[in-house]
């Protein structure tokens, strides 16, 4: 049984060289993070099981790859990048690996935090530009946080803001008690929270969750922070907030389409900080993102799924 990493950058190759082990099945390590789709059928020849880091599997390619059996894709947003039903009614498994960035993405989140209550980057970007903003910001000691999603990136996330003297609100899909977190329904998080941070996984029931009549639930004012996924977020409604001010600010890591448009209205909205759906990426985070595909590679081999 034949793998190959499809997109491998070089800093995920190199990791995933360290660790492969001499009696792992033969994993080809292809080191070009930028193929297209229209590249996977040569690429997938006499090969079963496929590496994903971010390149696109659409049904209608994968129908061209007979030999293909298992996806791995690099994380859990799967959906962003393929349809596993249509996948799966080919014949074609797809893997996600939860849990292996939990505490890098809510570190992340919490950077971002920091930065939209402080607006540090659009400070350090003026002054590198001659002006000299002096910027009141907002102190986050004694606020209030909603986490929408407390999966293990929300329970991180949770233990971060606990720890800096903040009050915790959370609502889940699915009732959950989280440590330091004062479960409540959603219409009174969105209107009591002074910060509220995105952590669902993107499926057909979270698509545009946050959605324009829910930000309008929000408090004035306050922040948005998003490292789940651009696609929860219903983004020209978060545009016309921000502009409207009904949102203060909005911090992301994530956008429905990635890397940002040059054009994209984003780019123009100075209350916003942008990263490069970089949360994850960790030397930590990173080890355990390869270790948790090798290790489903070793059982697919042992199991046959």
């Amino acid at each position: 049984m034949r793998a190959i990493f499809v997109d491998a950058n070089d800093s995920l190759a190199e990791v995933t060289e360290r660790l492969l082990r001499p009696d792992d099945p033969p994993v080809t390590i292809h080191r070009n993070p930028d193929i297209t789709p229209q590249d996977l059928p040569a690429l997938l020849k006499g090969v079963e099981i496929a590496i994903d880091d971010h390149t696109q599997f659409p049904t209608d390619i994968v129908k061209r790859c007979p030999d293909l059996k298992h996806v791995v894709f690099l994380g859990t947003g799967a959906r962003s990048y393929m349809n596993p039903e249509e996948l799966e009614a080919l014949g074609v498994m797809v893997h996600i690996i939860k849990g292996y960035g939990d505490t890098a993405v809510a570190e992340m989140a919490f950077s971002l935090l920091w930065d939209a209550a402080r607006q540090i980057s659009m400070m350090d970007a003026a002054i590198r530009a001659g002006e000299w903003p002096r910027v009141v910001g907002m102190q986050l000691t004694g606020k209030t946080i909603g986490l929408i999603g407390l999966g293990g990136i929300g329970a991180e996330m949770a233990r971060l803001c606990a720890g800096i003297g903040m009050k915790v609100l959370g609502w889940n899909r699915t009732p959950k008690s989280v440590s330091g977190v004062e479960s409540v329904d959603l219409d009174r998080l969105l209107a009591e929270s002074d910060v509220v941070s995105l952590h669902l996984l993107l499926n057909d029931e979270t698509r545009g969750f946050l959605s324009r009549e829910r930000i309008a639930r929000m408090k004035q004012g306050a922040i948005l922070v998003n490292t789940a996924r651009g696609a929860v977020v219903d983004e020209e409604a978060m545009c016309d907030a921000l502009e409207g001010g009904q949102l203060g600010h909005a911090a992301l890591d994530v956008y429905v389409e990635e890397p940002l448009p040059a054009g994209h209205r984003l780019r123009r909205i100075r209350n916003a900080t942008l990263a490069s759906h970089a949360a994850f990426r960790t030397p930590e985070a990173s080890d355990n993102l390869i270790g948790a595909a090798l290790e489903h590679c070793r059982r697919i081999l042992r199991e046959g799924r």
